[in-house]
């Protein structure tokens, strides 16, 4: 437990330790054979899931990615795959800033995401990390009264996201929505969860949304064997669980050859303007530039954990997330939809010269509009 915010949160600090002590009695994590990178299915001793392991060494483009898709992509045509915009091997980081962010503006669709240490014989090592691994082990057999610094694989560290049960890929519900659609209630209620996932995929102008990386869990009444609406036992409920953040966070807007378009936009949903109950979450907090400035701070105490951090490359995502902000707060104040929002002309607001590093209040800024649009765009 290397990390402070652990401590402050001991709900998920145990369950990480439940992760650990699995993994001590031969429980261990289960790769996730599905998209492009490592990721793991954590369980408890019990062998319940409980949790969602991304190593940085094993994301899309990482040294240790046990994908060869990727590894042939980024040797055979490195100007073609990957995104520009991001920063490489930081999708952990993105993971963790996308739930720092959704817990602070009270979202609360993102999935507790953090970012830990944790090592397990499933995770995809060196085979000198291996060997080495083996030889201590032999070694101190041999001679119990002889110790190592470290014994076993060395601790990986990545983001641990907890896993959320009874949701299904939006695109399944969405599908049924349209052939058997629900009462007016609870597309209501679908819409008001859908713009939170709006506001947070604007925010940290996720890359990366589509129709299979987002969930939905809905209890639809057939589903309790109810034809009559008089014998529900109460109005069912509807969630989304924004998951896989890790493309999040660019440092400028896409310009290259791809716009990474936010797929939610082509939804009937995005063409209403966004409700009172969004603007009354939003406004307040999007508003207040201490709030902006705290939420900034926050953000790069998360990032500068890794060893790469680069304070220059971070100061220009936040540069993009405070334009993303402003024309987030703009379209709320105008009564816009989500889909007049991505329409928007895209926005950087930075630091102006003069502005002092440390002041939180004063700080000047200054907006620049990017004229460069991707070779393939969708707005």
């Amino acid at each position: 437990m290397e990390f402070p915010f652990l401590c402050n949160d001991p709900q998920f600090t145990e369950l990480v330790w439940q992760a650990e002590v699995a993994i001590d009695n031969g429980i261990f994590p289960e790769r996730i054979y599905q998209g492009s990178s490592g990721s793991y299915f954590v369980k408890n001793p019990g062998g319940k899931i409980v949790g969602v392991f991304k190593p940085k060494d094993e994301e899309p483009y990482g040294r240790l990615n046990p994908k060869w898709t990727k590894w042939m992509h980024k040797l055979c045509c490195p100007c073609c795959f990957g995104r520009s915009c991001l920063i490489p091997n930081q999708g952990y980081l993105s993971e963790a800033g996308a739930s720092l962010v959704d817990s602070k503006i009270g979202l609360r669709i993102v999935p507790k995401t953090r970012v830990v240490k944790l090592v397990s014989e499933t995770f995809n090592y060196l085979r000198i990390d291996r060997e080495r691994s083996r030889l201590k082990r032999a070694i101190t057999e041999q001679f119990p009264n002889l110790r190592f610094n470290r014994m076993g694989l060395p601790p990986k560290m990545g983001s641990f996201q907890v896993f959320v049960e009874g949701y299904k890929d939006a695109d399944y519900w969405l599908r049924r929505f349209e052939q058997e659609p629900p009462s007016e209630r609870i597309m209501d209620k679908f819409q008001l969860q859908f713009e939170r996932l709006v506001v947070l995929d604007y925010i940290i102008r996720n890359t990366d949304r589509g129709n299979d990386n987002w969930l939905i869990k809905y209890d639809a009444p057939a589903s309790r064997g109810m034809t009559d609406p008089s014998e529900w036992s109460g109005e069912p409920e509807v969630r989304i669980a924004a998951i896989d953040n890790g493309l999040a966070f660019p440092f400028k807007h896409p310009d290259s050859w791809r716009a990474y378009p936010y797929h939610w936009a082509w939804l009937p949903q995005a063409k209403r303007p966004f409700s009172q109950e969004t603007k009354q979450l939003v406004l307040p907090l999007l508003s207040d530039m201490s709030f902006v400035q705290e939420l900034c701070d926050e953000l790069h105490v998360l990032f500068k954990q890794d060893k790469g951090f680069d304070r220059g490359l971070f100061e220009r995502q936040m540069s993009v997330m405070r334009g993303q902000l402003l024309n987030l707060t703009q379209a709320l104040k105008d009564g816009k939809s989500p889909v007049q929002l991505v329409q928007m002309p895209a926005v950087v607001v930075e630091r102006s010269k003069g502005g002092s590093t440390s002041s939180r209040f004063f700080d000047s800024f200054q907006q620049r509009f990017q004229h460069k649009s991707p070779f393939f765009s969708w707005w």
